[in-house]
């Protein structure tokens, strides 16, 4: 199911989105407003586990395409998100082990487009993000993906570090990407198996990273500190790939 992307600003309509069930990538909120619809909105807002900051009233203004916001902006995604079990479903319907990639903070969508597209080329059953500090579905998102977002189901989550415990539960195992780690071709990577990506400039956050049964690193030959995120996951992800094919 496909969601056209949008801002949506004034009270009203914000308040009919979120009643409506519109996946709501965030929300800003006037800070210090306290009154009815702000609440409203606010207390609806959290029972869905929506990305809330409260901003001044320039950054608002800046925000807006009417000039009409009354306090409240909300970003809706430009796709419907999956759940984890729509994920976990999808490897079993396949008769194979799951194969899922994690993304710890990457807020540039160009690269989440491109990681959706190699995951989806490389078999993935889905893809995990975290609600906070990271890029939602939106329409840059799509248009990098290359049409892949139509196929890759892509979950949102609260805390990572939490998901990666419950997944474990099924079997799985994590391996994240570390310029500190064991070489990736010294890696048995068979299996259910859990690939996180951190981004660029932080890497996998130390939470997240203890939370993994192995770090695993790309040679590297160059001057350069890393490689792009999406370039990265590429690596590993088809690394994953050809132990699996042997």
């Amino acid at each position: 199911m496909r969601y056209e992307e949008s801002t949506i600003e004034g009270r009203n309509a914000v308040l009919e989105a979120i009643r409506s069930g519109k996946t709501i990538d965030k929300l800003f909120v006037l800070k210090d407003s306290d009154d009815g619809p702000i609440r409203t909105i606010l207390s609806k807002a959290k029972k869905t586990d929506t990305v809330i900051s409260f901003v001044t009233r320039e950054q608002l203004d800046r925000m807006s395409r009417t000039g009409k916001h009354q306090g409240v902006i909300a970003y809706t995604a430009a796709y419907e998100y999956a759940e984890v079990d729509d994920i976990l479903e999808a490897a079993k319907e396949k008769g194979e082990d799951p194969f899922i990639i994690l993304l710890d903070g990457i807020e540039d969508p160009h690269n989440l487009g491109a990681i959706m597209r190699t995951a989806h080329q490389a078999g993935a059953h889905g893809i995990i993000i975290p609600k906070r500090r990271a890029v939602g579905l939106t329409a840059t998102v799509a248009k990098a993906s290359a049409g892949a977002i139509n196929y890759i189901p892509v979950a949102r989550v609260t805390n990572l570090s939490a998901t990666i415990e419950e997944l474990k539960k099924y079997g799985l195992w994590f391996v994240c990407a570390d310029m500190d780690g064991e070489l990736m071709y010294n890696l048995n990577l068979k299996g259910p198996i859990g690939l996180v990506i951190g981004s660029e400039g932080e890497g996998v956050g130390k939470l997240v990273k203890e939370k993994c049964d192995f770090t695993a690193k790309i040679p590297m030959f160059g001057q350069v500190d890393s490689l792009n995120a999406s370039v990265a996951a590429g690596i590993l992800a088809y690394e994953i790939v050809r132990q699996r094919m042997n």
